[in-house]
């Protein structure tokens, strides 16, 4: 009957959830198909309208308005009490189909229990020579192992895909080398405390605090062919093949303060002497300042070389021994001691060994990276030295700016 199809109550928030639903490429079909009744029902279309636009029959439309009515004061309650992700889950719950009467399982919760437990073993102790399980090889391996009499790949991919396992996938980490946990809180305290105290003695006893570190192997590469720009609905597209032109090294210094790269390096190679060239470099462009250093423990960020030239540069008359035999230049650890402390004028401050996700001069050679290199063609070293020292000019003008940084060193808290 005309007038009887249930009223549609929508929010903004869920209008936005399910409009991101409707256009999404990735979304399951049926949630591609169900939110725009919603949207269309909102609107007082009618349903044998809906269902000519939706291509789906008016009693199917009806079915999706109904469910929805029934549940709108349950979803007002999570967009209250819950997050954005919480909403949209119940949002795709709602347009979901109801689980299903059918057979029974053929498998028991514990064939299923091994099968997964099984998917979490290392190959290896299956004595397979692989890196990592498929669907068909664990489906053999559970029928090897007497855990079920057969499974198909298809129904073992099915329960990994419930229980959220990838086998397929993997992710790096580095562990920091650090053992004892309160020396390694101290130091990640003291480059947060530094990041953090860089303001102040920026303005109040002009020292400038600068992040630094290399970026090395950057390839001068140069694509056989022109790419080809973007056209409505084709993206631009590269050539695969390239010829190499030879590599640069960039030493780069992220000012905490201003944001900007501060007397960038390029170079062939990155060396004892490089480092301590750089160093100077940067130096001069306010001779009479204070600077900080935060670096990594890289040995050419350590050297004697480096060394002599901070006694040199500072005035430091302290006797500095003989490498490897006495004194300040006998080890690494004795020249970090010496570089780091603070009464010199010019000083570095050591990060953990493993814990670049602290210097912030890596983010910007991700922007580096994203913006210059990856999609970029070069005709020979010369002109990628052109275009990077053009990007740092164009990053200074248009990107610069400091980061916030909001880590104490300190796990977060709720």
């Amino acid at each position: 009957m005309p007038g009887s199809a249930a009223r549609i109550l929508i929010t903004e928030r869920q209008q936005k959830v399910l409009q991101d639903i409707a256009h999404s490429r990735t979304a399951p079909l049926h949630l591609t198909q169900r939110a725009p009744i919603i949207l269309l029902a909102f609107e007082r279309t009618d349903n044998q309208d809906i269902a000519a636009e939706i291509d789906l029959n008016r009693n199917s439309v009806g079915v999706w308005r109904r469910r929805w009515a029934a549940a709108w004061d349950r979803l007002t309650i999570i967009e209250c009490t819950g997050t954005h992700a919480d909403l949209r889950r119940a949002i795709e719950a709602v347009l979901s189909d109801e689980p299903r009467p059918g057979n029974p399982g053929k498998f028991t919760p514990e064939q299923i229990t091994q099968i997964l437990a099984l998917a979490c073993e290392p190959p290896s102790k299956s004595g397979r020579p692989i890196t990592h399980w498929t669907g068909h090889e664990l489906a053999d391996e559970a029928q090897k192992r007497g855990i079920v009499e057969s499974i198909s790949a298809t129904q073992v991919n099915r329960y990994l895909n419930e229980a959220k396992l990838q086998p397929h996938r993997s992710r790096y980490w580095l562990n920091a080398k650090e053992k004892d946990p309160q020396k390694f809180q101290e130091k990640v305290q003291a480059v947060c405390d530094c990041y953090l105290e860089a303001p102040r003695l920026y303005e109040k006893e002009d020292t400038h605090t600068v992040s630094t570190d290399e970026m090395t192997g950057i390839q001068a590469l140069e694509r056989i062919a022109a790419t080809l720009p973007m056209q409505p609905g084709r993206v631009e597209r590269r050539e695969f093949e390239y010829e190499r032109h030879g590599t640069l090294t960039l030493i780069a210094n992220f000012h905490v303060v201003t944001g900007q790269l501060v007397a960038a390096t390029l170079g062939p190679t990155r060396t004892e002497e490089n480092f301590v060239a750089h160093v100077a470099q940067t130096v001069a462009t306010d001779p009479g300042a204070s600077w900080v250093f935060v670096v990594d423990n890289l040995n050419i960020h350590c050297s004697e070389g480096l060394a002599r030239w901070v006694a040199k540069t500072c005035d430091i008359e302290q006797e500095l021994g003989k490498k490897g035999e006495m004194g300040i230049l006998h080890s690494q650890a004795t020249r970090q001691e010496f570089l780091s402390d603070r009464s010199h004028r010019i000083r570095f401050l050591y990060l953990p060994k493993h814990t670049s996700w602290l210097n912030q001069i890596e983010i910007v050679f991700g922007t580096i990276a994203r913006k210059v290199i990856r999609r970029g063609s070069f005709s020979s070293v010369a002109d990628l030295r052109e275009k990077l020292m053009s990007f740092i000019e164009y990053f200074n003008e248009v990107f610069a700016k400091p980061f916030r940084w909001t880590f104490t060193g300190r796990p977060l808290t709720t």
